[in-house]
């Protein structure tokens, strides 16, 4: 492989067309979807692929209920609201994460609180959240970002002593476990995405997991405008109160069923291709990919790659540095990416409070309308995102082979660091 960099005309590491996208599709999924045409039911939470759709999550995440919907975001809010967050409640999250984790919380016109994270694990810091308490908080909502696990211990006993509901947003977190448990059970109830990128897809959709009967209860109520059918009459809602449509259609339930099937084995795989990139890039200077604390087995949903100037032997900031070996990077073929480049507090959204116009949910009468967004209190989730992108293409059908091809790129750049911090300049 030539050393020469592909910004600098030499060969790209990764040959076009060399991976492959994400979710491999097989017969079988197709056949699971076309069976709906066939079977007269197209949605409700009766039809026979939600049935066994629920069924069978509930069991491998290892909770009670397991309820499906249309979306991620969705599955977060139907979780806030069965949790019991009202208009004006807070709810603490993490600072770093895609911003949906926040944007259910205000949809169910609460406020969010943000606290920052634990630099080496990317998820919120546990010592950080009870500092962020008040009278108005009711839930804590820690997020699996990238696959990787909150630390559930500490932030459940931070709950029990409250008296806060743990929400869990495991909408990046399918069959990651902590301490041997699998996500989606380590709280009151948790919330999945389906969307195509997930670890576990349907194309789109959401999946809700509690133990308990009222949460349930509560999000199913929920899902379907806020409805209940009379008892002994199938054709007449009882509306008990506001309500949202969160159902998903039968072909997301056929073909997240399907996929289910392989969900351990293509985990696996990631695991085994991430394992093999990360003990690989500990030996190239610049860059590292990401550590696992001892409680965590992550999915993986992303692989995260930090970058370190002083390693590398550049005078840049981490920032600076990363964005010009991404860009050296994408010139060899590799998907490098990164959802956004400040915590999600230093969001327009919040900076300029958004929400749902005129100030709400902040100046609800029923808050505390003091919540501040100074991004200056999220120093790690800041020094996170100028430090770190996102490689796609860890999970099959891709293999060692394009994990090598990875490497010979990150060798590439590491070994011309200097080159690539001189056309950082330009």
């Amino acid at each position: 492989m030539s050393s020469k960099l592909a910004i600098d005309g030499g060969m790209t590491a990764v040959p076009e067309g060399m991976i492959k996208s994400w979710p491999p599709l097989t017969q079988a999924d197709r056949d699971a979807v076309l069976e709906v045409f066939d079977s007269g039911h197209l949605h409700t939470i009766r039809a026979p692929k939600a049935v066994e759709l629920q069924t069978r999550w509930a069991e491998y995440v290892g909770t009670k209920h397991a309820l499906t919907c249309n979306g991620g975001t969705g599955a977060l809010h139907m979780a806030l609201i069965a949790a019991g967050v009202r208009p004006g409640d807070e709810v603490i999250t993490s600072a770093f994460s895609f911003w949906a984790s926040a944007a259910a919380v205000v949809h169910a016109n609460a406020v969010p609180v943000f606290a920052d994270i634990d630099p080496k694990s990317y998820t919120i810091d546990p010592a950080l959240i009870e500092e962020r308490i008040t009278d108005h908080t009711k839930a804590i909502l820690p997020v699996h970002i990238h696959g990787m696990p909150a630390d559930m211990d500490p932030i459940n006993d931070i709950a029990r002593r409250h008296g806060l509901t743990v929400v869990e947003d495991a909408c990046q977190g399918h069959g990651a476990t902590y301490k041997g448990r699998r996500t989606g059970s380590l709280g009151g109830i948790g919330a999945f995405s389906l969307n195509r990128s997930k670890n576990l897809s349907g194309g789109e959709g959401g999946l809700v997991t509690t133990d308990s009967d009222i949460y349930f209860e509560r999000a199913v109520k929920c899902q379907h405008f806020g409805a209940i059918r009379r008892e002994g009459n199938e054709s007449e809602d009882l509306v008990y109160g506001l309500g949202w449509m969160f159902r998903p259609h039968e072909f997301i339930n056929a073909l997240a069923c399907s996929q289910l099937d392989r969900l351990e084995e293509h985990n696996a795989i990631r695991r085994r291709l991430a394992a093999y990139l990360t003990s690989e890039l500990a030996s190239i200077p610049g860059m590292r990919g990401p550590h696992t604390p001892a409680y965590a087995d992550p999915c993986y949903f992303t692989y995260v790659v930090e970058f370190d100037p002083d390693e590398a032997g550049v005078d840049l900031s981490p920032g600076a540095w990363k964005r010009a070996a991404v860009e050296a990077l994408r010139a060899e073929g590799l998907p490098m990416g990164q959802w956004q480049s400040v915590p999600v507090p230093a969001q327009d959204v919040f900076q300029d409070r958004v929400g749902h116009g005129r100030g709400c949910p902040w100046t609800c009468p029923h808050g505390s309308g003091d919540v501040k967004y100074d991004p200056a209190e999220y120093p790690r989730s800041q020094a996170f995102v100028e430090a770190h992108s996102y490689l796609t293409g860890v999970y099959p059908p891709n293999n060692e082979a394009l994990m090598d091809r990875y490497l010979d790129a990150f060798h590439k750049i590491s070994e011309n660091a200097t080159r690539v911090a001189e056309l950082a300049g330009t």
